[in-house]
């Protein structure tokens, strides 16, 4: 069996200039993403005449961006997890430039909607970004960080829509695509020139099933929320859509639980912080659509509806404008509101802000400062509860997972923002007042909306108020090696135990171990890697046999931990730490300070196949060894009939990798082991040899003579005594000119040239000189 390595200290991420720029790179693509998302809103009503289509085919410019949106984030955000996050990022930028290109030389309907449905495959830049500054971050940035790409989702839709109607104001409307596709290019230098690719990664086997069946249940449900109010919300059409979406969503949901690598791990989902976390995201993401959809309309209808402010789509624009800029300014705020008192008092805040938003609004809204005052609060709040969400979703799931976890966050938002606008749409086209012949939404209507937001914050606050309370201390530096589940369920390593394990007593709890806050019965001891190396910043959590948390820490740079159990009895400790299998162990407590130490080996594995490099022909029965910085060994194997090896219980880090095989040069080279499979192909390169018989005058063979190997420089490459045979060997020689020199006898030398083929029968003969 291999040994794992021990896991360095953990990172402390790049220097804070290096961080900066990570962090500007990130968020502006974040921004040039959302942009999107009202890119079209100041052309919609002329599309009709601009691409020579009906208004209801003209709608899936913006259907169509909504539908790939959604299909594009949860799955971009698998394919980060086990490719590379940010290969997946760049891939999205990619999809969206094409698309902004594609939609600027268009001038009819289906490139128009080819070009928005590449551009609504690049919504997974926001939650890749966010896993990314979680793996590359040191954990003094993350939480403003993350709170500012969280909120760049509503910094661009509010940037985004002064800065679309003046371009179609002012230009040709093609300019906002090819602005867009700018912006994307600008972003796509900017990423892979200050954002590292994050190691952190699951390997594995992509679920293509379960995509296409998230696909299609997330097709249904979304194509009959954003099309009911045109085809009927009681025709045929729209509650077969409904009812398709449940049927699939359903069977999607079996499958995933039975799947080995499941496109979203459900168990993790059900977590009650991220199951609470993700039920929030849909009301606040709800809440939201007043933004983009009820303050434009007031301020555009007539001034002589009595209601109305009479502006264009560009002052509109701009009276929301600052509410992306209060977002940005909040996102420290917010990092700072959940250092001191937790992500879930964060969002509380946040959902409190925005209900107040709603119903100043309901109040004010007669003048232009009444609604840039609104839209600044209704911001605020956004900016909060965004700025959570990510630390609520990363403090409860693995490392190797948070781009999915992130990715089905946000799909969570946009659901709750599409079904808001549906909402919205009934509600108004309901509550109608006539105006000039025409039928538009009345004030009561508008106020019934606000309304209507308002109670959806609050809903939120209320699902929020379900989310386990986190002691911040845990949560402020959560990066990569401090992943654990706050609410883990017993795992089956733990439940198949066969029985509970009782530490060793002592009466005091042991020099140097973490002290424990908050009272109970000390349980300290280290957690441990190869060779009982010290593992630093592992998550180390004690839970009761039910499943609930009862204590958490997380190591030091010398692998000790300390929680408390509340009382005597049965518990199980779950230690991980990236790059390592996670131990669940049962520990039975009694009444003095327990000792536990905890045993962890490697993930990670490292494969590959060995090929002669003169021939490319495998080379089979070759000895592969691995060895740590220290030159200990960590692991050895062999290679197959094929040439192939497999090394396991590795954990990631820079290692020396040795190849020795019989007729070959012996290789040794560093190799940088990875999360999951790390594989690789060597190349031996054949080694010449030369052998012979040294002889006497007589032709015996003569024992005890010295035979020296010079190289056309003078080195002594290798030297070696006869037996009674008289037979020398050299091996693994390179190609060139040498001089092989017997001595012991008066000396002879004699020149060879090795070119690739072994020289067999070097013989020399030596005489006794004349007396």
């Amino acid at each position: 069996m291999s040994h794992a390595l021990a896991r360095p200290a953990p990172d402390v991420g790049p220097a804070a200039p290096r961080a900066n720029l990570v962090v500007v790179a990130l968020a502006f693509g974040g921004i040039v993403v959302s942009l999107m998302q009202t890119l079209v809103i100041p052309i919609v009503p002329e599309l009709p005449q601009l691409l020579n289509a009906p208004a209801s085919d003209t709608a899936w410019a913006v259907t169509a961006t909504l539908l790939a949106a959604a299909v594009a984030t949860p799955v971009m955000g698998r394919l980060g997890d086990m490719y590379g996050k940010r290969r997946m990022l760049l891939v999205s930028l990619v999809m969206l430039i094409a698309g902004s290109v594609t939609a600027a030389l268009s001038d009819s309907l289906t490139p128009m909607i080819v070009g928005r449905v590449l551009q609504g495959l690049a919504s997974g830049v926001i939650p890749l970004g966010i896993s990314i500054m979680r793996d590359e971050l040191p954990a003094e940035r993350l939480g403003s960080a993350t709170a500012l790409m969280s909120a760049s989702l509503g910094v661009g839709g509010a940037l985004g829509l002064p800065a679309a109607a003046l371009i179609a104001d002012n230009y040709d409307w093609h300019v906002l695509f090819w602005t867009s596709a700018g912006l994307g290019a600008l972003a796509l230098v900017l990423i892979p020139a200050f954002v590292p690719e994050s190691k952190v990664r699951t390997g594995g086997r992509f679920d293509l099933l379960g995509a296409l069946g998230m696909a299609a249940g997330l097709i249904c449900l979304l194509l009959g929320i954003s099309k009911g109010a045109d085809w009927g919300w009681t025709s045929g059409t729209t509650l077969g859509l409904f009812g398709a979406a449940v049927v699939i969503m359903l069977l999607w949901g079996l499958f995933e639980l039975r799947t080995s690598q499941p496109l979203v791990d459900l168990r993790t989902t059900a977590r009650s912080q991220v199951l609470f976390t993700n039920l929030a995201s849909i009301a606040v993401g709800f809440a939201m659509f007043a933004m983009s959809l009820v303050l434009p309309q007031l301020l555009q209808l007539p001034e002589a509806t009595g209601y109305g402010l009479g502006r264009s789509m560009l002052v509109a624009g701009l009276v929301m404008a600052p509410s992306g800029l209060v977002m940005m300014a909040l996102a420290p705020v917010s990092a700072a509101v959940t250092k001191a008192k937790g992500p879930k008092v964060t969002l509380l805040i946040g959902s409190l802000i925005v209900a107040a938003g709603y119903c100043l609004n309901i109040v004010l809204m007669s003048e232009v400062w009444h609604f840039v005052l609104v839209s600044c609060v209704i911001g605020a709040g956004i900016g909060f509860t965004y700025g959570s969400m990510p630390a609520l979703i990363m403090g409860a799931v693995p490392a190797s997972e948070t781009a999915a976890a992130n990715s089905l966050n946000t799909l969570m938002r946009s659901i709750g923002t599409s079904t808001a606008s549906a909402i919205a749409g009934v509600i108004l086209a309901q509550m109608t007042t006539d105006f000039g012949g025409h039928a538009l939404p009345s004030e009561n209507g508008f106020k019934v909306v606000l309304a209507v937001g308002a109670g959806a914050a609050l809903l939120a606050f209320a699902i929020a108020l379900f989310i386990p309370r986190q002691h911040p201390a845990a949560e402020k530096a959560q990066t990569p090696a401090e992943t654990a589940a706050p609410n883990a369920t017993v795992p089956p390593a733990a439940e198949k135990s066969p029985a509970p394990v009782a530490a060793p007593a002592h009466d005091e709890a042991p020099e140097g171990s973490l002290g424990v806050a908050g009272g109970g019965i000390p349980v300290n001891g280290h957690v441990l890697g190869a060779e009982k190396t010290p593992v630093g910043a592992a998550a180390v959590t004690l839970i009761s046999l039910e499943g609930r948390q009862l204590s958490r820490s997380v190591t030091r740079d010398d692998g000790s931990y300390g929680v408390a159990a509340p009382g005597a009895g049965p518990y199980v400790l779950i230690a991980s730490a990236d790059g390592y299998q996670p131990q669940a162990s049962n520990i039975v407590v009694g009444d003095a300070a327990l000792t536990y130490d905890v045993l962890l080996s490697g993930t990670s594995r490292l494969a590959g196949v060995v090929r002669s490099a003169d021939s490319g022909a495998p080379v089979s029965g070759a000895v592969v060894i691995v060895t740590d910085v220290r030159g200990d060994v960590l692991a050895t194997g062999g290679t197959d009939t094929l040439g192939e090896f497999t090394l396991t219980d590795l954990v990631p880090g820079t290692v020396t990798l040795a190849v020795n095989s019989p007729k070959h040069r012996p290789l040794a080279q560093p190799v940088e082991i990875g999360s999951g499979t790390t594989r690789m192909e060597v190349e031996l390169h054949p080694g010449v040899h030369v052998r012979g018989t040294v002889r006497g005058g007589t032709g015996a063979p003569l024992g005890d003579a010295r035979v020296t190997l010079v190289d056309a420089a003078g080195n002594v490459v290798a030297s070696a005594m006869t037996g009674l045979d008289g037979a020398y060997a050299f091996s693994d020689l390179d190609s060139g000119a040498y001089t092989v020199i017997a001595t012991g006898y008066p000396p002879q030398a004699a020149g060879i040239t090795l070119s690739g083929t072994d020289v067999e029968d070097h013989d020399i003969e030596l005489v006794h000189g004349e007396g």
